[in-house]
């Protein structure tokens, strides 16, 4: 199974809106073949907390004007890591720091990659 249509089309909005905002690293896998509970996984970092807090925002934006709202959010209050739950895509929104850290993408590295630029 492969990440939808719909969901690749959220991915691309979302990863343009944090490129928007300046969000480095942005990369998107696609993990329907490992998770039934979304399609695509989205990480982008941030330098400082007020960076992660704009690229939230413009993300969330985005989404809501294409139809979608987070059914979700956590971390939002620290702004060191905000997780945002469409259900066909997560986006993670990480400050370098934690980005590093957990070093997501090496967990889901044997997940195909979805293009976002």
């Amino acid at each position: 199974m492969t990440a939808t249509d719909r969901a690749v089309e959220l991915t691309r909005a979302a990863a343009d809106a944090a490129d928007d905002k300046l969000a480095t690293d942005i990369i998107a896998f696609d993990v329907s073949d490992q998770l039934a509970l979304t399609d695509v996984f989205l990480l982008c970092s941030a330098s400082s907390q007020r960076q992660v807090k704009a690229v939230q925002d413009a993300i969330e934006e985005r989404m809501i004007a294409l139809g979608v709202k987070a059914v979700r959010r956590e971390g939002e209050r620290e702004g060191r890591w905000v997780l945002l739950d469409f259900q066909d895509i997560v986006v993670h929104v990480q400050h370098q720091e934690e980005r590093v850290f957990y070093a997501l993408e090496r967990l889901w590295s044997d997940c195909p990659v979805v293009p976002v630029s």
